[in-house]
């Protein structure tokens, strides 16, 4: 099995003592309370207080217009989870290393939120959605059969989320993507599942001749067009509505297509239905057009933190999102791509927040 040097020595050793072990299970058995404490920890801005200076628990109280019961509660929980640390000379508190990267760390600030608003009710079905392979927590969202049908209804905290942890993701690549994507000068780029039309609008002001064709679900094509509508080169974005996972759905013909590009979308599906997929794009290229796949690969990851996000990332795509994708390991997602006809020429890892993209040709 690939995996990158940080990932291999996380994962292929134990490194914990059998009482660190202990607690680091008591930390999982108690980790629904713990999730809860540390996000009111950040929302009642405690940490952010504690940042600046030490503080007792009246202060705390004071300050935040909250009880003492409530703060202490709040205060000797984040003691034992690591948030917080105590003077206890002067019964002082202060921030930890833990508490500081939980409000200072772009990446847990956005997977924080995501993981409240979007995936923590639905996380007590995730069992029933292993054993069926449909997406059972999505109901406490709305009544769609994916997430991605819902997008543009879902409920206020939770589409902001959900956009702001895609974003985040995908738009930290988008520099160095670009430049990889137009070393090869394409005329025409296919963005397929390009949903608001971010990498669309990036590839219009980065080369003033590509057109794009954005192909997403037709509900996904209208807020596009909504959030494109009087920007910079938006007259050189166009929509391909199509729901593609329908395999007779075919990919568009005209114009040809000098690159396709799929970001943060293939995870979106199951391996059968990427195979399809892929199969699918490989008919309308011919032996120079280029397939750019980028994904974030747990396997390629540099730091082993970012390993952990995207293992359990996956289990947002069982529950909440289709109930049959994940976050791939890349030997895996490299064996559909070769099946669909497909081969991989060059891989470029660590970009952004931990993307890679395998560019692929037509065998």
């Amino acid at each position: 099995m690939h995996l990158s040097e940080s990932v291999r020595k996380q994962y292929t050793t134990e490194h914990l003592s059998a009482r660190e072990a202990q607690r680091n299970a008591e930390f999982i058995a108690f980790g629904p309370i713990i999730f809860q404490v540390a996000r009111i920890m950040v929302k009642w801005g405690i940490l952010d207080m504690l940042r600046d200076k030490e503080m007792t628990i009246n202060e705390i109280a004071e300050t935040t217009g909250k009880t003492i019961y409530a703060i202490k509660c709040l205060m000797e929980a984040s003691l034992s989870i690591g948030l917080v640390l105590i003077n206890d000379v002067t019964d002082r508190f202060s921030i930890s290393k833990t508490g500081w990267f939980l409000i200072n760390d772009p990446a847990t600030v956005v997977n924080m939120n995501f993981n409240h608003d979007v995936n923590y009710l639905g996380m007590f079905e995730l069992e029933q959605a292993l054993d069926h392979g449909k997406p059972e927590g999505l109901k406490y969202l709305g009544n769609w059969k994916t997430v991605y049908e819902g997008l543009s209804q879902l409920p206020a905290d939770a589409q902001k989320s959900w956009f702001n942890f895609d974003h985040f993701y995908s738009d930290s690549s988008f520099e160095e993507a670009l430049q990889i994507v137009f070393a090869n000068h394409p005329k025409t780029l296919l963005d397929v599942g390009g949903n608001t039309g971010r990498w669309a609008l990036q590839c219009v002001n980065y080369n003033q001749d590509v057109e794009v064709t954005i192909m997403d679900l037709p509900q996904q094509i209208k807020l596009m067009e909504k959030e494109t509508a009087g920007k910079p080169g938006a007259d050189r974005i166009h929509g391909y509505g199509t729901d593609m996972l329908h395999s007779t759905n075919q990919f568009p013909t005209q114009p040809h297509f000098d690159a396709i590009w799929m970001s943060q979308f293939l995870d979106c599906f199951a391996e059968p239905e990427i195979q399809s997929i892929l199969e699918r794009a490989a008919k309308i290229m011919d032996g120079n057009a280029k397939l750019y796949i980028m994904e974030t690969l747990w396997d390629r990851q540099k730091y082993e933190p970012a390993a952990l996000c995207l293992t359990l990332t996956s289990l947002y795509f069982t529950d909440i999102a289709n109930g049959n994708s994940k976050m791939y390991h890349s030997e895996d997602l490299i064996k559909i791509i070769e099946k669909a006809g497909l081969k991989v020429t060059q891989i470029h890892d660590h970009l952004g927040q931990g993307h890679s993209i395998i560019v692929c040709q037509k065998k």
